[in-house]
């Protein structure tokens, strides 16, 4: 019987860098560890996952844990990979000079993200699904 996940990633499925993580991370979840949850999908609705807005979860990545704690940024990979026992390759991000410039150097990716990858703008895609619905 499976067991309810440790994490619960919420992850662009229209972005090809995240499907790339998610699909690599899925490969090495052997043990269940990990869930998927794609806000791009017409159905995704926050209240089914601790409010987190589509324009949240668009801006920057979130992951909820089976305790209900929400986690941003660096700390999504840091424990997913610890899930999947990989946890060393982002254990660094913890020590103090090398954390704060991890944490600098995702947010400016998160703010490209959209840009960077061919996309439409973070209000473009809201008002996309503000109309949609």
């Amino acid at each position: 019987m499976m067991s309810e996940p440790s994490l619960t990633l919420l992850y662009d499925g229209a972005c090809p860098l995240c499907l790339r993580e998610v699909k690599f991370l899925k490969r090495r979840d052997l043990h269940g560890r990990l869930a998927f949850i794609d806000i791009d999908q017409d159905a995704y609705d926050p209240a089914q996952w601790k409010g987190i807005s589509y324009r949240e979860a668009m801006a920057r990545i979130h992951a909820i844990r089976a305790d209900g704690e929400i986690l941003q940024d660096v700390a999504v990979f840091r424990e997913a990979y610890r899930c999947v026992g990989l946890g060393w390759i982002y254990a660094p991000t913890q020590w103090p000079l090398i954390g704060s410039l991890i944490d600098r150097i995702y947010a400016l990716w998160a703010s490209q993200r959209l840009r960077m990858t061919g996309r439409a703008s973070l209000n473009e895609l809201c008002n996309c699904k503000q109309n949609a619905s």
